[in-house]
């Protein structure tokens, strides 16, 4: 049996970002994430070379989306916070209530077909106001599939910069949310309460 030497906190911090800059300057590191503490819990943000490419509530389990990250991206994938600073800035300006649209790059490679079209048009709903999955559903061209819109909306990559919170049902009523139903309220209610005070 061995054991792994003794090393203080400061040395592996020191050693780990020396990796994360190798690994950068030697074009290794195709996926950096970090996670951020938000109103609406931990939300773990990766990006690649390309743009933001996953943003993850904690219930949807981190060390999931990561392997998938490393399954469906690049196996390439480190913690590297500092190249999500702009990521953690805006978001925590959203939060703050001093932003009320998002001006990152975007990687779009998880989304496909229809799904695609869906999370497209989330942007076109105004801050501090909502669609229906009915209209959302209208606005990518397919009027029937309302259910297909609802499946879009839960598998969003990018929640809270591509605003899937913002798609209700037809009487207005939340509906479901892939960060649970407590986050989607927290950030409808954060939108309208800025959007009144604007």
């Amino acid at each position: 049996m061995t054991f792994a030497p003794d090393i203080a906190d400061d040395e592996l911090a020191r050693l780990h970002g020396h990796l994360v800059a190798r690994a950068a300057a030697d074009d290794l590191l195709d996926v950096a994430y970090r996670t951020l503490d938000s109103p609406v819990g931990t939300l773990l943000l990766a990006r690649t070379p390309a743009g933001l490419v996953r943003v993850a509530y904690g219930v949807q389990d981190h060390e999931a989306v990561l392997t998938a990250l490393a399954q469906q991206v690049s196996p390439r994938v480190l913690e590297a916070p500092a190249q999500l600073d702009d990521v953690a800035r805006e978001l925590d300006e959203y939060f703050a209530g001093r932003r009320t649209t998002f001006d990152l790059p975007l990687d779009l490679q998880l989304l496909r077909g229809f799904r695609r079209d869906v999370v497209l048009h989330l942007p076109d709903i105004a801050y501090g106001r909502t669609a229906s999955y009915a209209q959302m559903a209208q606005l990518a061209g397919s009027p029937r599939a309302v259910r297909a819109v609802g499946t879009a909306c839960a598998l969003n990559p990018l929640p809270v910069v591509l605003p899937c919170h913002r798609v209700v049902r037809s009487d207005g009523t939340p509906g479901q949310y892939a960060g649970g139903a407590a986050a989607k309220l927290t950030l409808l209610d954060l939108e309208a309460r800025v959007g009144v005070a604007a």
